[in-house]
């Protein structure tokens, strides 16, 4: 059995980055638009609706302080009212995608925060309407902070599939439990994490690079 481990390990990894990328895509959506609604919607934001904001908060809240692994179970019927089942990496797409949208929300509010309030307000005065601000002054200026906290995102969902792993939904997760850990298979076992450590690695580098990258452009034009 030894010279199946290539195999084994090529379908793991291949399940884990299509976990990762569909998930990270459908969380940035959600994610983005949360963070986005808690900062325009607070106390004197841009569109201020602070009822809104507290229910959207206390909603993110309440899914950031359930464990993973319990939100999966919770998010089965969902999985299977809208892929048609609850096993396999399409399945777990819907829990990864909204376990994840909470935390990237709450990391994309606190980079929106750090833009200076003066640059609101001079775009305010020339007119600019809120969707305009969002769009051309708060997204824009928060560039940097938002890949890197996007890069965490990636990181913890990439994280998250090797729990999701452990009822079903396939991937390195699965292939580290099922067959490193039950069937005493060290070489799997350090395979797997292995490849996360560098799928991690890669996301990280990746980030970083993007971000000074920006950082840079603005030094040089500014």
């Amino acid at each position: 059995m030894r010279d199946d481990v290539p195999g084994l390990l090529w379908e793991g990894l291949r399940q884990t980055l299509y976990m990762t990328a569909w998930s990270s895509v459908f969380a940035l959506l959600l994610g983005t638009l949360l963070g986005i609604t808690l900062v325009v919607t607070e106390k004197g934001g841009i569109l201020a609706a602070p009822a809104v904001n507290r229910i959207i908060a206390t909603a993110i809240n309440g899914v950031r302080s359930v464990p993973f692994i319990i939100l999966i179970v919770l998010l089965l019927p969902l999985s299977r009212l809208i892929v048609g089942t609850t096993l396999g990496p399409t399945a777990a797409i819907v829990s990864l995608s909204i376990g994840a949208a909470p935390f990237l929300g709450r990391i994309i509010e606190n980079a929106l925060r750090e833009v200076e309030n003066g640059k609101i307000e001079a775009a305010k005065s020339v007119g600019a309407g809120p969707f305009t601000i969002i769009g051309r002054v708060l997204i824009p200026e928060a560039l940097p902070a938002l890949i890197r906290g996007m890069t965490i995102a990636v990181i913890s969902i990439t994280e998250f599939t090797a729990v999701a792993g452990a009822i079903g939904a396939g991937g390195l997760g699965s292939l580290a439990i099922r067959f490193g850990y039950q069937r005493f298979r060290t070489d799997i076992l350090l395979g797997t994490v292995l490849l996360i450590i560098l799928i991690v690695q890669i996301v990280q580098w990746s980030g970083d690079f993007i971000a000074r990258s920006i950082d840079r452009k603005r030094c040089k034009s500014g």
